[in-house]
């Protein structure tokens, strides 16, 4: 029996980008496709080329070349790899790297997770399982960043008297500033 989502949502079949365009310019075309937002697309696309970096710069995921097909590279120089070649192993080291040695917070480990999921799931076509063995940071206590009225009081009439009602306008219409 077919559930009433399945019926809503039939499963997608998975979209090939074009073969012709550069990688980045291929994620970049699954990411249109499947209508990611524009913030989203680009921070994926950040994370995405972080862990190819970090997976450059750490020799241990850097195959041996073979010296009669090309010449040595330089000292602490490392060749460059497809995703497709690499896979769980390079992923966990990734994030376990972010909250070891990047002391990264937990939801910043949790978005470069999404981006690589996003990556090997659509991208590439290929899922792994889920990282059981990663060592994840940990969640702050979250404290509350509401002020009481009397705190709101102190801080109003703290004010120069000249700016005293910009900030109370600023405050009483609860403006935010969303920083880029």
């Amino acid at each position: 029996m077919v559930s009433l989502h399945q019926r809503q949502n039939p499963p997608r079949e998975r979209f090939i980008p074009n073969p012709k365009l550069k990688f980045m310019e291929q994620c970049r075309e699954v990411m249109r496709f499947r209508r990611l937002a524009l913030r989203s697309e680009e921070a994926y696309l950040q994370w995405i080329k972080r862990f190819l970096v970090f997976c450059r710069d750490h020799p241990k995921f850097t195959p041996p070349a073979e010296e009669t097909e090309r010449e040595p590279l330089a000292q602490g120089h490392h060749e460059w790899r497809h995703p497709k070649d690499m896979g769980e192993p390079e992923v966990r080291a990734f994030l376990t790297h972010l909250a070891v040695q990047r002391n990264v917070a937990a939801a910043t480990q949790n978005h470069a997770l999404n981006a690589l999921v996003f990556l090997y799931r659509h991208v590439i076509g290929r899922d792994f399982e889920l990282l059981a063995d990663v060592k994840r940071a940990k969640r702050m206590p979250r404290v509350p960043v509401v002020l009481s009225k009397a705190e709101v009081q102190r801080l109003l009439s703290a004010a120069p008297a000249k700016y005293r009602l910009f900030f109370q306008f600023l405050y009483g219409t609860g403006l935010r500033l969303m920083v880029a």
